[in-house]
């Protein structure tokens, strides 16, 4: 929660909105979790998918650690391992006009509309991640 709570956007305006109870269920039942750490083993950014929803329900980092590759590499970590478990569209959503959407975007998200709560909803299928890790293994 440290890390989630340290974002400088899409911050939750209640924290109280996820519960510790929330992240288990996440990491147990509904998902799997992943963790980067620095050179001290310290924790400095998260990610974590809900492959029953199959939705990309968390993907954080310490601010100070943005911009270093490592959220791409939680985010294509959490990506294979979704569709390794299972073929359907994957989606998110986060606020629009914000970096995480520009993130998003580069790293192959479509559009696919609003929520009811007003942030940007991307999908992702698993021909469109092919294709994007293709591209990106042919680009090295």
């Amino acid at each position: 929660m440290r890390i989630r709570l340290d974002v400088r956007e899409n911050r939750l305006s209640d924290p109280s909105r996820v519960q510790p109870s929330d992240v288990h269920d996440m990491l147990t039942v509904r998902g799997r979790g992943w963790v980067a750490v620095d050179s001290e083993d310290r924790p400095v950014g998260f990610a974590i998918a809900d492959h029953l929803a199959r939705n990309v329900w968390a993907l954080f980092l310490e601010p100070e650690f943005e911009r270093r590759g490592i959220g791409r590499a939680l985010h294509d970590t959490m990506m294979r391992w979704l569709f390794e478990t299972s073929t359907d569209c994957v989606w998110l959503s986060t606020d629009p006009g914000t970096r995480a959407e520009r993130f998003y975007r580069a790293a192959g998200w479509r559009a696919a509309g609003s929520t009811s709560h007003g942030e940007t909803r991307f999908e992702m299928s698993a021909d469109e991640w092919r294709e994007r890790e293709g591209s990106r293994i042919t680009r090295r």
